[in-house]
């Protein structure tokens, strides 16, 4: 019997909680989709693996031990889903490890393939259009919207290109009808400036804060939600807007988590592994 496994890789969190009802939620459901498969977990960022351990005594493998691991013992197929949003610096990471073992003289594995994360194609040449089923997912959280109302949501955001995909996140919104619904980041573009000029000339009143996240962790609860001055409640609250805020990440919403069950079966799909 050929062992085949699945490895789920998240950048990960160190809140136990959101761990639980983003990452794990997700997880199970992979395990429920494919009984036949082995599924593992990583992390890509090393200040949360280094945390867990240190705090808690969890010990979570990296992208690169998770695949070298199940080399060692013998798995053939490794079918890799990244839970990340964009295919920016942390999807990088794990598309590095899996084109190094790909190019190997020696194949260690019959099969290496890599997923897509949330965000990747936007509906030409036959692909899906992961923009607007995103959208689908998202509408499912959002609460009424009067005509004084808005939703801003946060996305992480960077230098990478591929943060470019927050922006593309806001003109499909506005294309598939969602108005007064705004996406800012908090390291990149748009800003919440950018978003804070919009709501002004809107004459909107009411804001309500949601993350675009997989995980309400650090970003949500201090950048978003914090007290802090430089928060994005903050901010709202000085520039004369009621503030709400959603404090769930979208591992919570079950059509997000059907979004990665479905970006994993394309590849097996892809690969000849039918589901």
């Amino acid at each position: 019997m050929m062992k085949k496994a699945i490895l789920v890789v998240s950048f990960g969190t160190t809140y136990q909680d959101g761990l639980r009802l983003n990452i794990e939620s997700v997880e199970n459901k992979i395990r429920a989709t494919f009984p036949e498969y082995e599924v593992r977990r990583a992390f890509t960022s090393r200040i949360v693996i280094k945390r867990l351990a240190a705090r808690d005594g969890i010990q979570i493998d990296t992208e690169t031990e998770a695949i070298q691991k199940l080399e060692r013992e013998g798995y053939k197929e490794v079918y890799i889903q990244p839970l990340h949003v964009v295919a920016g610096e942390e999807y990088d990471k794990i598309k590095r490890i899996v084109v190094q073992y790909a190019h190997q003289k020696e194949k260690h594995f019959d099969k290496i393939v890599i997923g897509r994360p949330l965000l990747y194609y936007t509906g030409q040449e036959e692909k899906p259009d992961d923009y607007l089923e995103a959208i689908q997912a998202l509408k499912v959280q959002l609460p009424e919207i009067g005509s004084r109302e808005a939703v801003v949501f946060m996305g992480h955001g960077g230098i990478h290109p591929a943060n470019t995909a927050y922006a593309a996140l806001q003109m499909k919104m506005e294309a598939a009808g969602l108005e007064n619904v705004f996406v800012y980041t908090v390291e990149g573009f748009p800003s919440i400036e950018n978003v804070i000029d919009k709501l002004t000339k809107q004459n909107i009143k009411k804001v309500t804060l949601m993350p675009f996240m997989l995980v309400a962790g650090d970003h949500v609860n201090n950048d978003m939600a914090g007290d802090e001055e430089d928060s994005a409640k903050s901010q709202l609250l000085a520039a004369g807007f009621e503030v709400a805020v959603y404090l769930h990440g979208l591992g919570e919403n079950a059509g997000i988590q059907d979004l990665y069950v479905q970006h994993l079966k394309d590849i097996l799909i892809l690969t000849g592994q039918n589901h």
